[in-house]
């Protein structure tokens, strides 16, 4: 009989070999459910820890019937698929991967925001369609890149690896981030100031929020109309930041040029969403993180983190560290809990 019972999603026949690494010494095993609420209540009864993969969301309800929880992991940056209120209620730690995926989104960030100001999709449609003559024409209306004034919406890790690559771009650079002290921003060589006077300034604005209650529908139709007519947004934190239908309404309306969009209030994109049809928009499905490590890096860091808590020490990531100092956990992290080696 295992020592350990991790709760997770799916059909049964996942391969963890991976997290297993790290959990396997400890005697512990991974068991699939499927199904809902419902069938994760029966499952979790029992179980010590669960491995939050997205699908279905680890409600209040699945937390609270958990009367061994020890620990709630994700395999991702956002932690909106896990109410963590109700675990941070509970004295449970809930972990996530913070800084596994950062070099990758903020690469993605960039890769949008360079193709959405030099109309790359519109670009290559043109030579596709025979109209290669109107290519040079139409980027004749618009500055170059030098110069131009890019604006981030909170300023995290991937805001800040957005930075440092557009630096050599020659950008003046601005930040909003009420939870960030602006000597950190000054490293970058970014300007703090309010979101206003960000939205104002900006010729592109880059949106990094987190999926959190106080950043939902951060941007909404007041914010886009500050907007400068001429400016881009572009979005690879999460879609639950932005009032979608003011955005759509912003695009049709002119108040801004363009958009480039990794993330949308709803996932997959409907059929019938104006976004689809808009030229001056770049869409990517959810897909900034991704990359041939992808599966691997956050996998073992999965396992790592459950085998921690279940060993009885602090996680490296915590995502409600209020908790830690009052639990039986031992702190043991000769290094920063923000940024740990080999990531």
């Amino acid at each position: 009989m295992a020592r350990f019972r991790i709760v997770t999603t799916g059909p049964g026949n996942t391969d963890h070999s991976l997290e297993m690494e790290a959990l396997a010494p400890l005697g512990a095993e991974i068991v699939e459910v499927g199904g809902g609420d419902d069938e994760l209540v029966k499952a979790v009864a029992d179980a010590d820890a669960i491995y939050a993969k997205g699908r279905p969301r680890i409600s209040a309800r699945v937390i609270e019937a958990g009367k061994k929880l020890k620990v709630v992991s994700l395999g991702s940056v956002g932690v909106d698929s896990v109410d963590v209120e109700a675990a941070t209620k509970l004295g449970i730690p809930v972990t996530n991967c913070p800084d596994t995926f950062i070099e990758e989104v903020a690469d993605h960030a960039m890769t949008l925001i360079l193709a959405s100001w030099r109309r790359l999709v519109v670009q290559d449609q043109m030579v596709r369609k025979g109209e290669w003559a109107k290519a040079r024409p139409m980027l004749y209306q618009f500055p170059r890149l030098m110069g131009q004034t890019l604006g981030f919406v909170a300023f995290g890790h991937v805001a800040r690896a957005v930075a440092r690559r557009a630096a050599p771009f020659g950008f003046q650079m601005l930040a909003y981030d009420p939870y960030i002290e602006e000597l950190v921003m000054a490293d970058y060589g970014v300007q703090p100031v309010g979101l206003d006077e960000l939205l104002q300034r900006s010729d592109i604005v880059s949106m990094h929020a987190p999926g959190t209650k106080d950043a939902h529908h951060l941007m909404k139709e007041q914010h886009f109309r500050k907007m400068k007519k001429t400016s881009l947004f572009v979005n690879t934190g999460r879609g639950s930041t932005v009032d979608e239908p003011a955005m759509i309404k912003a695009l049709q309306e002119g108040w801004i040029a363009g958009a480039g969009l990794d993330v949308l209030e709803t996932e997959p994109v409907g059929h019938n969403n104006p976004l689809l049809g808009m030229d001056n928009v770049i869409l990517t499905a959810h897909v900034a993180s991704a990359s041939s490590r992808f599966d691997q890096a956050r996998k073992r860091r999965v396992g790592a983190e459950l085998s921690l808590v279940l060993s009885g020490k602090w996680p490296r990531a915590c995502v409600n560290p209020s908790i830690l100092e009052k639990s039986k956990l031992e702190r043991w992290q000769p290094f920063s809990m923000e940024r740990g080696p080999g990531n």
